[in-house]
């Protein structure tokens, strides 16, 4: 059946509760043991852990599945190809993909890996795609990977002993194929971290030739461009992790000479950041962070004593609050959801919507020119949404969580 949406630019959502706010709490331990650059991301309702390197200084390529509810790790199929660290990974729809990377512990001295594989997580077994094109087809690691709006990105990274890149590599699922991208306009770097939001993907730190950096810009895939954004408020710093809830991304990690246990949140409506709880276990660098729902999880890394195995589950300061983005531009009725919905402007606007789900995928976008806007969305299932509206002449964006029962 037909779903259409209304949106209620004025609700606050209160179907999600936060049974803490802005708090830590220690889950089970990784079950690989303790790890460094290893990967992690979220399919569905369950986190996943590989590759990286143990406290023995050796390579892995095996794959854990992190169940929350039960709060325990399972070994699944492991990564194809050679034992690696310092992989790309990231998810588009239902699938992971990892890949990159290089097989040895040895700061440049391993082989460097182009391959590429996808994995489903409901058949438990992997796909060889098409292998990363960027560094000259020799291979990379220690770049930032990220998706959005259902393709992955690739950007920077690292081809040998001060020897790293600026290319930016978009990959399509669908015809397993890549393509070169507008490159990083911060220039040549490793050790990064990216993140995708509101559609578009982020990516910023990590270090050039002589210097650690703070700096993040944003990509939109709309119109193949950069545009630079704030700048991190901390230190500059390498080898972070990042996560998104909602229509929010959070720093953590990462090293600036020593370790680091900082929480930062980056609002992208209002391009600025704002410190959170620290992190609950020691400061470390090169661990993972991944979110499942509407909480994130984070562990694993390299602090000042050793390796970690130690992992944790963030609980955010609540859901996005539409206060922070409310205008007096416009009106939307009728008031709840019905068949139908006008957006009521006082005069004619020019502007754009776009609808994402709580992963930040694109799920709807149109423009509009008119003083009464009709809104019908067509098969979208009951949930909760992020809307979000730019209007062209005044250039303001409000956004507003929305749901659809």
């Amino acid at each position: 059946m037909k779903k259409q949406l209304l949106i209620l630019f004025t609700v606050f959502l209160s179907s999600i509760s936060f049974g803490q706010e802005n708090t830590w709490e220690k889950k089970a331990d990784f079950a690989g043991l303790k790890r460094m650059r290893a990967v992690g991301i979220a399919i569905g309702d369950y986190g996943y852990v590989g590759t990286g390197i143990d406290t023995a200084e050796q390579t892995h390529n095996d794959w854990w599945q992190y169940d929350p509810v039960l709060d325990s790790w399972t070994q699944v199929a492991d990564v194809p190809g050679p034992l690696r660290r310092s992989a790309i990974a990231f998810v588009i729809d239902d699938k992971g993909y990892v890949g990159c990377g290089i097989d040895s512990a040895e700061a440049d001295l391993g082989l460097k890996l182009f391959d590429f594989h996808e994995y489903d997580p409901v058949a438990n077994s992997w796909t060889e795609k098409a292998p990363y094109p960027g560094g000259e087809g020799m291979g990379i690691y220690q770049a930032a990977g990220v998706a959005v709006n259902g393709k992955g990105y690739v950007a920077c990274g690292k081809v040998g002993p001060d020897d790293y890149l600026q290319e930016f590599w978009e990959y399509t699922p669908e015809t397993d194929s890549w393509m070169a991208r507008p490159p990083f306009p911060g220039g040549d770097r490793h050790k990064l971290s990216a993140f995708g939001v509101e559609g578009k993907a982020y990516v910023g730190m990590g270090t050039d030739h002589d210097h650690l950096r703070k700096d993040w810009w944003a990509y939109d895939p709309s119109t193949l461009s950069w545009t630079e954004v704030a700048s991190l408020p901390g230190t500059e710093r390498t080898s972070a992790s990042t996560f998104v809830i909602q229509s929010r991304a959070y720093v953590v990690f990462g090293t600036n000479g020593g370790v680091l246990d900082e929480l930062w949140e980056y609002n992208p409506f209002s391009d600025s950041w704002n410190v959170k709880s620290s992190f609950g276990g020691s400061a470390r660098r090169d661990g993972i962070a991944f979110t499942i729902g509407d909480t994130a999880y984070a562990g694993l890394g390299k602090g000042l004593s050793g390796k970690k195995q130690s992992f944790y589950r963030y609980y955010p300061a609540g859901p996005v609050s539409v206060e922070e983005n409310q205008s007096d531009l416009f009106k939307i009725y009728p008031n709840p959801v019905q068949e139908s919905s006008v957006i009521q402007f006082s005069t004619l606007e020019e502007g754009n919507m776009a609808i994402y789900d709580m992963n930040g995928k694109l799920l709807y976008q149109n423009s509009f020119a008119a003083q009464t806007v009709p809104l019908a969305i067509d098969n979208l299932n009951s949930g909760t949404y992020l809307v979000s509206i730019t209007l062209k002449n005044s250039q303001q964006t409000a956004q507003q969580l929305i749901t659809l029962p």
